[in-house]
């Protein structure tokens, strides 16, 4: 039963991951940024369009719940969607990453090649 219920849990886990690399694939950033695990979210405010000092926002309990939100609120804007899409990304990240990366968005935020010290 637990080997069953593991192969499952890395199965949505390659889905999110290949979802996410397909993301930021599509808004101009490397997809493999999506693997590594604080360069992911550095990217993820780039792509939003917020200010990447908020890293250190993610790191204060509960203030993190609050940015989070409103990365993925503007991640979805600028991919076209609304906020019932963000809401989405926050409550069904392994369906809604791979809709994104995958469907028939596109990135409508301009440039997000910036360099990290563009804050």
């Amino acid at each position: 039963m637990g080997a069953i219920v593991s192969v499952i849990y890395l199965a949505i886990v390659i889905l999110m991951i290949a979802g996410m690399w397909k993301t930021f694939s599509k808004a101009g950033q490397p997809g493999w940024a999506a693997i590594i695990p604080i360069y992911n979210v550095i990217v993820l405010l780039q792509v939003a369009g917020k200010p990447v000092w908020w890293i250190i926002l993610f790191l204060i309990p509960l203030v993190n719940l609050i940015v989070a939100i409103l990365a993925y609120l503007a991640l979805a804007e600028k991919f076209g969607k609304g906020a019932g899409f963000a809401v989405g990304l926050i409550l069904l990240p392994f369906v809604f990453w791979p809709m994104l990366g995958f469907g028939d968005a596109q990135f409508q935020g301009g440039t997000s090649g910036g360099a990290l010290a563009a804050a």
